[in-house]
C-alpha cells in the first residue's frame, strides 16, 4: 500500500550518519555498516509460535521462525555480510533453539558459514549461550557505534538499539497506514523488529520520548521505499 503523495519519498535504501559511521537502512528491516560489511537485525523472536503453543496452548501458525529466515537469508545473499549481528531478542524465549524445527537450524548454520555471527543478549535469550553457533556477547562496539539491545538511559551517541519494534502510523485521506520502522535523532537509532511475528510499539508511544526528547524522523518501510516523516505527521494510536 503506498503511503501517499504527500510524504516524502526517500532512495530504497536511504544513508544516515550517526557517530561518523554511515548507516543504510535497508527495505528488509536490517541496518546494513558497509564500512564494517556488517548487516544488523534486531528482535527475529525465533519459535515466538511454538512458545506460546508450549505455555499457554495459543495456536499461531508455526511458520514464523521459516519466514523470518527467509527474509534474513535473501538479505544476506543479496549483501554478503562479513559479520551478523542479531542485536537481542533473536528467540522468544531460552528454550527456543531447542523446539527449532532441523530445516530451520540447518538454515541458521547456512547463514552462518564463514561469517563471523554475534548474538547479542536480549531480555527473552539472555539465556541463549550456546547451542545456535555463533559467538554471544552483551554489547558490540564497531568505530564509534555501540551495539546493544535495549536503549541506554539518557543520552547515547552512536547506539544502535532495538527493543521496542518502533511502528509509525501515518492518517490522511480517511485512512491509515501503520508500518515497522527505523527512528533516530542523529545521535541513536532504535531499529525495527525483524521477526514475522514481533509486533511493534507506535513511535508516538512515552516509552520513546525520553530517547528522542528533541524530536526523531522515523523512517517507515513502505512497498519497495522507505519513506522519512517527522514525528509530528505520525498519528498516535
Amino acid at each position: 500500500m503506498a503511503l501517499g503523495l504527500r510524504l516524502e519519498k526517500t532512495h530504497k535504501a536511504p544513508t544516515l550518519t550517526l557517530a561518523g559511521e554511515a548507516l543504510t537502512l535497508d527495505l528488509c528491516g536490517g541496518l546494513w555498516l558497509s564500512a564494517h560489511r556488517t548487516l544488523v537485525v534486531s528482535d527475529l523472536h525465533l519459535e515466538k509460535g511454538s512458545a506460546f503453543a508450549a505455555r499457554s496452548g495459543q495456536f499461531l501458525p508455526p511458520y514464523d521462525t521459516r519466514e523470518t529466515l527467509a527474509c534474513l537469508h535473501e538479505a544476506v545473499v543479496r549483501l554478503d555480510p562479513a559479520r551478523v549481528v542479531a542485536l537481542g531478542d533473536s528467540f522468544h524465549d531460552a528454550r527456543g533453539p531447542e523446539r527449532m524445527e532441523p530445516g530451520d537450524r540447518a538454515m541458521v548454520a547456512a547463514l552462518q558459514e564463514g561469517r563471523d555471527w554475534v548474538w547479542i543478549a536480549g531480555n527473552h535469550d539472555a539465556a541463549v549461550h550456546e547451542g545456535v553457533g555463533g559467538r554471544y556477547a552483551d554489547s558490540l562496539t564497531l568505530g564509534g557505534l555501540r551495539l546493544r539491545h535495549e536503549p541506554a538511559a539518557g543520552a547515547a551517541p552512536g547506539e544502535i538499539a532495538g527493543h521496542l519494534h518502533p511502528c509509525g502510523k501515518v492518517a490522511m485521506r480517511g485512512r491509515t497506514v501503520r508500518r515497522r520502522c527505523f527512528v533516530s535523532d542523529g545521535s541513536r537509532l532504535v531499529m525495527p523488529a525483524f521477526g514475522a511475528y514481533a509486533g511493534g510499539l507506535n513511535v508516538r508511544d512515552r516509552a520513546f520520548e525520553p530517547l528522542f526528547p528533541a524530536g526523531f524522523t522515523a523512517h517507515l518501510l513502505g512497498d519497495g521505499r522507505v519513506f522519512a516523516i517527522g514525528r509530528a505527521m505520525l498519528a498516535r494510536d
